[in-house]
């Protein structure tokens, strides 16, 4: 399990750093301050107050082990050349079997997100589109069924 590689863009790679840091500093002292005052109530076994930032902690040391896997494992991913294919960080038009039009991105999976239209390099759309060209059209496997795509524009 090693060597997983989180495809990401410098800039989510940055994001992700910038969240480290703030849990590794601010949050986690703040959490220790809630152990810290909640102690002070007396009887641990009937404080919900310890018991509760003693679950935050578990949360946050969580989350920190989390980012600090997807740092360690990132692949930086730098926008393509234009080629005239779908490649990792391009913005694909396609014109569905409705005639339409829609604009997505192509992202690694920790980039994703369907309310952007960013759309996982992994995914079957996106897997679907790589390497294509403007004006092919595309077959997606999807489980609702297979749909047919036409590629309009590629931006890169």
């Amino acid at each position: 399990m090693g060597d997983v590689k989180y495809k990401m863009s410098k800039t989510r790679l940055e994001e992700l750093t910038d969240e480290l840091y703030y849990l590794e500093t601010v949050r986690e002292k703040e959490i220790s301050e809630l152990i810290k005052e909640a102690r002070s109530f007396g009887d641990l076994s009937e404080n919900s107050e310890y018991d509760e930032a003693k679950t935050e902690q578990g949360k946050l040391y969580s989350k920190i082990a989390e980012i600090r896997n997807l740092i360690e494992n990132a692949e930086i991913i730098e926008a393509v050349a234009d080629n005239g294919v779908v490649a990792l960080g391009s913005f694909v038009t396609v014109i569905d079997e409705d005639g339409m039009e829609e604009v997505y991105q192509i992202v690694g999976s920790q980039e994703t997100n369907p309310t952007l239209n960013r759309v996982s390099d992994d995914s079957p759309f996106g897997k679907g589109l790589l390497g294509h060209a403007i004006g092919d059209s595309v077959e997606i496997h999807a489980p609702a069924g297979t749909l047919t795509f036409k590629i309009k524009d590629i931006q890169n």
